[in-house]
């Protein structure tokens, strides 16, 4: 067995391929983990069937380790939370991360040409999506958005610190129900989530058919799935009308007590800076949120709040706050 110096820990099973590297076996005892972009000086192109599932066979191929300091858990995948793929990878079999559990965040680049089926059958704890797309749009958003019917939280970036936008795609359940006078079963969709998942043309989102959701969808949206929503879609307007605009920042301003808690427990000191300047809010409004960060012990956002009032409501009385 081959030993190399990486990222993460890794006990690989490759095979060489004419195009590059596939990973056939991978295991990691890490919670985070990012698969080596490269083995032997050659691209790693390919993650083969069932390659990151826990109780997969063992297969044939070429032994490689990746070491990063001591590994302290089962190398069995079963405690990988974030998993990173290499930026060359461009196929993905059937399974690959059949049984990944406690996977809950994945990391890619936009270039894989080949989805195989089931690849994420049982993530069933799978929520963020991150992908960078350095050229041009290679369909990886359509195909966690189709794949997946759970609320999915999709971050598409230039470079890999540089979001391009974050959209929310809400959870929506389906079923077949035995209609017994009929001889059927009927198929039934529940939750708003559904027309947000299926938002796509030609593999391609389409902003305006996503943005013409949400007048029926925000009244029937849980409170925390819609200030999500619209919070990153005003955060990153990508491709976003005036009209979605407005509608979007109008709800924000509705529900500004909840969204400014969230930012504050995220500690997002820019992102609540943008939601006053952006949402205008009253003064009980500011003087609860600035009750709020007292609370949390975040001294950057009282003083900004505390700023805000005075800007805002000049010769008001106001609470007093320590920071």
């Amino acid at each position: 067995m081959e030993t190399f110096n990486g990222e993460s820990n890794w006990t690989l099973t490759a095979r060489r391929d004419p195009d590059g590297v596939t990973l056939l076996r991978c295991r990691t005892c890490d919670t985070r983990a990012a698969l080596p972009e490269t083995l032997w000086g050659v691209p790693v192109v390919g993650l083969g069937a069932r390659a990151m599932s826990p109780d997969a066979p063992e297969v044939a191929g070429e032994q490689v380790r990746i070491e990063c300091g001591t590994g302290a858990g089962a190398w069995d995948n079963q405690a990988l939370e974030v998993l990173q793929l290499p930026p060359g990878l461009r196929r993905v079999g059937d399974y690959a991360l059949y049984n990944c559990r406690a996977l809950s965040r994945l990391c890619l680049w936009d270039g894989v040409t080949r989805w195989g089926s089931g690849v994420l059958v049982n993530c069933r704890s799978l929520e963020r999506v991150e992908i960078v797309r350095p050229d041009a749009d290679g369909g990886a958003l359509a195909y966690f958005a189709g794949e997946l019917n759970r609320e999915l939280d999709i971050t598409v970036s230039r470079t890999v610190s540089v979001p391009l936008f974050r959209l929310i795609f809400p959870e929506f359940r389906e079923s077949y129900e035995e209609n017994c006078p009929a001889h059927h079963f009927d198929y039934v969709i529940e939750g708003v989530g559904y027309p947000y998942h299926h938002c796509f043309r030609e593999r391609r989102l389409n902003f305006s058919e996503y943005d013409a959701l949400w007048r029926k969808s925000c009244v029937v949206m849980d409170a925390d799935t819609a200030c999500r929503l619209a919070w990153w879609r005003v955060r990153y307007p990508e491709r976003l009308s005036g009209a979605a605009r407005e509608a979007y920042t109008a709800f924000l301003g509705e529900h500004f007590r909840e969204v400014a808690a969230w930012l504050l427990s995220a500690r997002d000191s820019a992102g609540l800076a943008f939601l006053v300047r952006r949402t205008s809010p009253g003064r009980d409004a500011l003087s609860d949120a600035c009750a709020a960060a007292r609370e949390r012990g975040q001294t950057e956002a009282v003083a900004f709040l505390l700023d805000e009032q005075r800007k805002r409501f000049p010769g008001r009385d106001r609470s007093r706050f320590a920071l």
